[in-house]
């Protein structure tokens, strides 16, 4: 599978619709039927899987013990943000109230394209997160990238 990349800036209308890129639509498998699951990220960001990607993640959760506090932990806060939202006629999927809450987004939305999954962002957080990023891009690269 070719991954998601890329990035776009979009409206969002009243109803918390946004439009999902062309290009990153067609990443997707046919295996995922126009859906994502969209949760919870980090760095106040919204993850959207493709349906087909997000039963790995389940895949991974499961097989966790359900003995280990952090693995309930986890399994809790992920789940329970977890929403399945499929992409309309116009290529557009809701945004699930409470993750607009979480990730600060109201009028504009930042999708960035990240390998197995989107990331839905506030533009001006996304800002604010690569400004306060105490890495440069080529020390993080080569930290990431050697092991």
């Amino acid at each position: 599978m070719a991954g998601f990349k890329g990035q776009a800036s979009y409206s969002v209308d009243t109803k918390g619709r946004v439009a999902i890129p062309a290009k990153m639509r067609n990443v997707m498998n046919p295996e995922a039927k126009g859906t994502f699951t969209a949760t919870r990220g980090f760095e106040k960001c919204i993850f959207l899987y493709p349906l087909d990607g997000w039963k790995e993640i389940e895949e991974a959760i499961g097989a966790k013990s359900t003995f280990d506090r952090e693995a309930r932990a986890f399994t809790r806060r992920i789940m329970m943000w977890a929403d399945e939202v499929t992409l309309d006629g116009q290529g557009r999927i809701g945004i699930p109230k409470p993750l607009m809450e979480f990730a600060g987004i109201s009028e504009r939305a930042l999708i960035l394209g990240a390998y197995d999954r989107l990331e839905i962002w506030d533009p001006d957080a996304f800002e604010q997160y690569l400004n306060e990023e105490t890495v440069d891009y080529e020390t993080l690269a080569e930290r990431v990238m050697s092991m």
